[in-house]
């Protein structure tokens, strides 16, 4: 087959993946889950298919790099793991969805700001231009008049947040070591603490052959098996194959499959939040062109 149909099979299927992340933890909260255990469950099931691959390359990362590594995978994907599902509580699974693409903007932010990276006029002008359309996109679906909304729609901020402070975190110090498995021992490791959760919040203790709690658990845990370890593994195979400026697009493909998922579950996204989202993605595409797409960009880095 050919070589670009096949990188352009990986980079839709990718979208699909993450994009469809959104409405899964809708399924998971909207049967009975807490935001919390979908989080953990998540993390759990993502790090339990992981687990043979992090065991047999446990030892072969630097014992001074494991910490960071574990701290990767809490900032790549354990807390925004929750903070996604927390902020799903009240606002839609398409919203959420948009504003994840606003991941790369504080890939700069917290760039410049914790790691003393150089930014230009052009990156600032398309992180005003992304803000911008995130400040519209909330005002067309009405939830600047609603301070609650606000809370639940600063849940998302701060994962994009932890995303940003991630990728910089993987390109200062852990660089040298393979994205798999990084990948891999990050998500295993944080699966001890997402295990804990399980168990501080009662999961276990719950009536699980109840059908709705089948029903939640089971988007929960596919949430983590193909969400966050089979599409990081697909993801490492993309830029050894396409490099990091394509497979790094995939961030741009995420909100168009997460407001079709949204649409179909009955939620309400017009030709006003399509506009922003093309703003958002505006401003996105000009914080990364050229420059910023050059470094390759880890797995976990925007896994959503």
């Amino acid at each position: 087959m050919n070589k670009n149909l096949v990188n352009w099979l990986i980079f839709f299927t990718l979208s699909v993946i993450w994009g469809s992340s959104f409405i899964l933890m809708k399924i998971g909260l909207d049967n009975h889950l807490s935001p919390y255990q979908v989080g953990a469950l998540r993390i759990v099931s993502a790090g339990l298919v992981l687990l043979p691959i992090s065991i047999r390359y446990f030892r072969q990362i630097p014992t001074n790099k494991r910490f960071i590594v574990f701290m990767s995978g809490t900032l790549g994907s354990l807390l925004p793991s929750f903070l996604f599902c927390m902020a799903e509580e009240g606002i839609d699974s398409s919203l959420a969805g948009t504003l994840n693409c606003l991941t790369p903007v504080f890939v700069i932010l917290s760039g410049t700001i914790f790691f003393k990276t150089k930014t230009t006029a052009k990156k600032i002008t398309g992180i005003i231009i992304a803000l911008a359309g995130s400040i519209l996109l909330l005002i067309s679906k009405g939830h600047m008049q609603e301070n609650q909304h606000l809370v639940f729609v600063s849940f998302v901020v701060l994962a994009t947040i932890s995303y940003g402070i991630n990728v910089n975190l993987v390109g200062k110090h852990l660089v040298n070591i393979s994205s798999l498995h990084m990948a891999a021992v990050a998500l295993s490791l944080n699966a001890l603490p997402g295990l804990l959760i399980l168990i501080v919040t009662g999961y276990f203790n719950l009536p699980l052959s109840n059908d709705d709690l089948l029903l939640a658990t089971g988007a929960a845990s596919l949430l983590g098996i193909v969400g966050t370890a089979v599409a990081t593994i697909l993801f490492y195979m993309l830029v050894k194959r396409a490099g990091g400026i394509f497979a790094s697009m995939v961030t741009y493909g995420i909100p168009f499959v997460a407001i079709g998922w949204g649409m179909l579950a009955g939620e309400l996204f017009g030709w006003k939040q399509v506009i922003c989202l093309l703003v958002i993605l505006a401003g996105v595409y000009k914080v990364n062109k050229k420059s910023a797409l050059k470094t390759a960009i880890k797995p976990q880095e925007i896994v959503p």
